[in-house]
């Protein structure tokens, strides 16, 4: 009698997600510069309390390394109480992160950011704007940000927006940014040509590239992403910097040879980790071991029959 085994192997939809993924790709933000919360060129100065989620640092090749508000030692990594998942390093290249690494990374980034192009224009104030991911280049105006900018996701747990302001940002009170339909691994990248400000009790996303300076004006906060400076300063008055959503620093990848490269639509609603499939797969073969007959795995299987 010829016995007919069925192996089980992974969903076409993980397969297809892994046969996608750029070899030996890097995510935008690299290592060192995506342990930072807050990187500074000049000075990072706070105004306390403030509360960081994240490395606080600065690098400045030509002249001193300052740092005020926060606990910290030129040349070293300070804890300090309004930091947490973190330290403040004032020009430390050695330890948990690399300060001068990090502004390198940030020069590469903000110029990865700025080889997308300039995707769909839209109005100086996006507030009352919902926006599906994408490239978007906005325009300087008295605000970008007027009242409540939503980014749907549609879905995709890699959705991704990149908004390209060639000169500066600026918010107004009270004003936020809303992210829904989407997964932590969901990208938000706002690449400042000037300088950023983000006015009293704005409640911000995303991770600011600015390549000059960056400004938190009180009670501003930014649930989730980075301020990262790269030749100017940041300031923090009272604010709120989190980790949440996963630093929206997702969905984007560069390949070795510098091109950048948005991530595969994922659904949100979650796969099975691996280590879901290989049980599932163990269980069945020790059924199939006791009774010899064909088990079937519920769930997208491809099958191969021997």
């Amino acid at each position: 009698m010829k016995i007919s085994k069925r192996l089980h192997i992974l969903p076409f939809t993980v397969i297809g997600a892994m046969a996608a993924a750029p070899v030996m790709a890097t995510p935008l933000l690299d290592a060192d510069l995506a342990s930072y919360a807050v990187l500074g060129a000049s000075t990072v100065t706070n105004i306390p309390n403030s509360s960081v989620a994240g490395n606080v640092g600065v690098w400045s090749s030509g002249g001193a390394n300052a740092i005020t508000g926060f606990i910290s030692s030129p040349g070293n990594s300070v804890f300090d109480p309004q930091v947490s998942g973190g330290t403040v390093q004032a020009g430390t290249t050695s330890g948990v992160s690399n300060t001068m690494q990090a502004q390198l990374q940030l020069t590469s980034a903000i110029n990865n950011l700025s080889s997308l192009g300039i995707g769909t224009l839209e109005p100086a104030d996006l507030g009352g704007l919902t926006l599906t991911p994408g490239v978007y280049t906005v325009p300087a105006g008295t605000t970008n940000l007027s009242s409540t900018l939503i980014l749907d996701g549609q879905g995709n747990a890699n959705a991704t927006w990149v908004f390209e302001l060639p000169s500066t940002l600026i918010t107004s009170p009270f004003s936020s940014v809303q992210i829904l339909n989407t997964g932590t691994h969901a990208g938000v990248f706002w690449n400042v040509g000037s300088s950023a400000t983000i006015d009293n009790n704005t409640t911000f996303l995303g991770n600011i590239l600015a390549h000059t300076s960056i400004t938190l004006n009180t009670a501003a906060t930014d649930v989730s992403g980075r301020l990262l400076a790269s030749t100017g300063a940041v300031t923090l008055s009272q604010n709120i910097l989190s980790q949440s959503n996963g630093g929206l620093s997702g969905g984007l990848n560069v390949s070795p040879l510098g091109s950048v490269s948005f991530l595969p639509f994922v659904p949100v609603t979650s796969v099975p980790e691996l280590s879901t499939y290989l049980l599932l797969l163990l269980g069945a073969a020790v059924i199939w071991l006791k009774s010899g007959k064909p088990v079937k795995v519920s769930g997208d299987f491809a099958e191969l029959c021997i």
